[in-house]
């Protein structure tokens, strides 16, 4: 830790090997064909457009910050976590999240590097820091304020115990950084759980 684009690429789910899946794909027309193409390797995307217009919305919800927020509105039960027993400082398993607002700002730098003739790239997109999912929780406790109802289960095959990017390529082929932290993404997803999301299920 941190991961680098360096890092050997070695899936431990099925999620993980379709995404390399695809790389090789791109690698391999890019060498047959000049396809340029720039891989963005997001961590984990998380809240919402600072409009309150556009958010998460799955079903069911999978993801921690919008499944937590349900679970403090009562739209859903308690929330299960996954593991309190991993090799990281809480036991509970730390990842990077990433602004979606930063992700779309990164897709554009990233257009305008292959408009310019520049070469191929795989990217790592995050901020450099990991949060715990216990971390996450008290964010969310701290912004809400409100408890999140929740139980601890076991752990989940698959789940490593920590990944955080270093996105130090990103930042010197296309001059991006992420902006916004765990805070701000807990605050915009917020916004979008208190009105957003009503919007978007009449529409």
């Amino acid at each position: 830790m941190p991961i680098t684009e360096d890092t050997p690429r070695q899936p431990v789910n099925p999620y993980g090997t379709s995404k390399l899946f695809f790389e090789n794909a791109l690698e391999a027309y890019d060498r047959a064909y000049g396809m340029r193409y720039m891989s963005l390797r997001y961590f984990n995307a998380a809240g919402a457009d600072e409009s309150g217009e556009i958010g998460e919305l799955h079903d069911p919800e999978t993801h921690l910050i919008p499944a937590a927020l349900k679970a403090i509105t009562g739209e859903r039960g308690e929330l299960e976590l996954f593991g309190a027993d991993y090799p990281t400082p809480d036991g509970t398993c730390v990842r990077d999240y990433i602004h979606v607002n930063d992700l779309a700002d990164a897709h554009v730098l990233a257009l305008k590097h292959i408009e310019a003739g520049n070469s191929s790239a795989a990217l790592n997109l995050g901020t450099g820091l990991g949060c715990s999912v216990e971390e996450v929780i008290a964010m969310i406790e701290e912004v809400t304020g409100s408890k999140v109802p929740r139980r601890m289960g076991p752990r989940r095959p698959g789940d490593p115990p920590a990944l955080v990017a270093d996105p130090s390529h990103a930042q010197a082929l296309l001059q991006w950084k992420a902006k916004r932290a765990l805070r701000e993404i807990v605050q915009t997803a917020w916004a979008w759980e208190q009105g957003g999301r009503q919007k978007a299920r009449q529409a």
